[in-house]
């Protein structure tokens, strides 16, 4: 809950702030100036790093690789680009530091370590505890986890049947029928 107040509480009353000092010194309209061409900037910068992070993504899939750093550095972008349009330099700074190209695979490594530290922390207990379906041993490689194992103990028939039941109750329908209509014809 801090990190969320912080985000959404302390970080607008900082940027109000930085923008009303930096209005005060090189002007309202100059300032103004300065956070649309930031957002413009930061805009195409994310469009292309983005497209480029893209393209290595594809490669590595087609080399047989996962493309976990291009996966944290897509996630970079996404932040950087809400970052970069929000109006304020520290929003803006940081915004920049996801999307250029010599810090983000710093943070991109860094973000990636802390997922997948939390990744195994809460993976450990559910895989480790339980049969991997995906993994094949010795004794089950000829095992089909469609079929029901049962054990032979005498109570289970397997085999086929016909339910002739219905076709033995529409007979005697229609024999109860014939006579209902031969006693009708004798009146």
């Amino acid at each position: 809950m801090g990190k969320l107040f912080l985000l959404f509480a302390i970080m607008p009353i900082i940027e109000i702030a930085l923008l009303l000092q930096v209005g005060g010194i090189i002007g309202g309209w100059n300032t103004v100036g300065i956070v649309i061409i930031t957002a413009f900037l930061g805009a195409t910068l994310v469009r292309q790093q983005g497209l480029q992070t893209y393209l290595n993504a594809q490669t590595k899939m087609q080399q047989g690789q996962i493309p976990s750093q291009e996966v944290a550095e897509g996630l970079l972008l996404l932040v950087a680009g809400v970052l970069l349009v929000t109006p304020g330099f520290v929003t803006d700074t940081i915004g920049f530091l996801f999307s250029l190209p010599m810090t983000r695979p710093f943070f991109a490594k860094w973000v990636s370590h802390a997922l997948l530290s939390k990744f195994k922390v809460h993976s450990h207990y559910q895989f480790h505890q339980q049969h991997n379906p995906f993994e094949q041993n010795n004794s089950q490689s000829n095992h089909n986890p469609f079929e029901h194992n049962h054990s032979d103990n005498g109570d289970t028939f397997e085999g086929e049947y016909t339910d002739k039941s219905d076709a033995e109750s529409r007979a005697r329908l229609r024999g109860s029928r014939e006579s209902s209509s031969s006693r009708d014809h004798k009146y």
